[in-house]
């Protein structure tokens, strides 16, 4: 794929992850205006995330069975088409559902376009930017989302605000973003899909991933980038709950003002995925393996620190240096993913991983807070565990160089595969 290729798949993911974000600030809006209880609302983001997991052995088939920007267009359609049922009176929670399939079908579509085109020498520095064009959109499409619920935006168009009526303007403005970043899929240069043919039996569909998921595990880069990957999206979900508490119990903040916090880290993703895809190469991707120790570490800091002033540089450390770890990371995951399997059927099995990882490490620190875990306490735990585990993963990689080259010297290749 050529760098004007590689902008607009990067734009469409931005335009695309700026009405996903939009999207779930609106439907929790709804919820409130429809009396709902407060407890649906989490459940928003639990059906975006349980279809990653639920759907992974089949999304990734149709990622390299069709086109890829065709699926991103689709899956751009059925996110609209969720959008659309809103905005006809069905439950946000029943909307959603068919949101979180079209999320996970973009997802493979889109990371599976960028490891089958862009050059294994560029394939850091294009995950940076779609590492950057995805905060951003957090960050924008939450704001975005905020004002289209705002009385100034329902003032405009002349609307009350009584139940779903009052947000029809926002979900009109959702669903024209959504079509725009389907524009965007439009444009990316094109070429015949990859070709992966399966059988669609489920029997047939779960062996086959199954068989992916051994494969990639047990490679030797791999399996050390995906059990990183994993443990950073479980952690880092986690780590948002953690950092509201915090706030709100040691800094004395409202949660309003507690979120400004999580935008302070997600810029200091932000810039340091910029940072690792401009400097890091893809053959040394595993050097960063040390900085997963350093943020490990850094997090049992939070509990020193009773001020703002302080709280803001920590979080944007502890951003920075998990942005110049995970792209690096997910390059060297989505290329050996590239050479042992299909482009799609690679991501499928990031995406199954880290978000099974997201569920289990979020349902355990509901469950340890139940069973009276203090803030200080969970937040300990929480970075011993990111510190010993990345620690292990470093030393089982210093181990495996130690038996033979676990990368070539040619920055441009990966590792070779101990699978037979």
């Amino acid at each position: 794929m050529s760098m004007q290729g590689v902008r607009l798949l990067v734009a469409a993911q931005f335009v695309s992850g700026l009405a996903d974000n939009a999207l779930l600030v609106v439907a929790i809006a709804c919820l409130m205006q429809m009396g709902e209880a407060a407890w649906l609302a989490p459940l928003l983001k639990l059906v975006f995330t349980v279809a990653y997991v639920v759907l992974a052995p089949c999304v990734g088939v149709v990622a390299d069975r069709w086109p890829k920007e065709r699926v991103m267009l689709a899956a751009n359609l059925l996110k609209a088409g969720a959008a659309l049922a809103m905005l006809l009176g069905l439950h946000p929670l029943a909307a959603f559902c068919l949101a979180g399939p079209g999320a996970a079908c973009y997802s493979p579509a889109k990371y599976g376009l960028v490891t089958e085109r862009v050059p294994a020498a560029a394939l850091v520095r294009a995950n940076g930017w779609l590492e950057v064009s995805t905060v951003g959109a957090i960050i924008l499409g939450t704001a975005l989302g905020g004002w289209l619920v705002s009385d100034v935006f329902t003032a405009l168009w002349g609307l009350g605000e009584e139940g779903q009526a009052g947000l029809q303007p926002a979900l009109l403005a959702i669903m024209a973003v959504y079509l725009a970043a389907g524009v965007l899929n439009g444009f990316i240069p094109r070429r015949p899909a990859a070709g992966a043919s399966a059988a669609w039996q489920l029997p047939a569909l779960l062996s086959r991933f199954g068989l992916a998921q051994r494969t990639l595990w047990r490679d030797r880069a791999g399996g050390m980038s995906l059990a990183v990957t994993t443990l950073f999206w479980g952690a880092g979900a986690t780590l948002q709950f953690v950092v509201l508490a915090w706030a709100q119990q040691s800094l004395g903040l409202g949660l309003d003002q507690a979120a400004y916090l999580q935008a302070v880290v997600a810029v200091g993703i932000a810039a340091g995925a910029a940072l690792a895809g401009r400097w890091v190469s893809l053959a040394q991707a595993p050097r960063v393996l040390p900085l997963g120790v350093l943020i490990g570490l850094a997090v049992p800091l939070m509990l020193l620190v009773d001020t703002v002033a302080w709280a803001i540089p920590l979080l944007a450390a502890v951003g920075f240096a998990s942005g110049a770890f995970i792209v690096p990371m997910n390059a060297l995951l989505q290329h050996r993913g590239h050479e042992l399997l299909s482009p799609g059927e690679s991501i499928a099995v990031q995406n199954f991983s880290e978000n099974l990882s997201v569920l289990l490490m979020l349902g355990a620190y509901t469950l340890l807070l139940a069973l009276g875990w203090t803030t200080g306490l969970l937040i300990a735990a929480l970075g011993l565990l990111v510190a010993g585990c990345t620690a292990l993963a470093g030393w089982r990689w210093h181990l495996s160089c130690r038996i033979g080259t676990a990368l070539p010297p040619d920055a441009a290749q990966a590792a070779p595969s101990p699978h037979p």
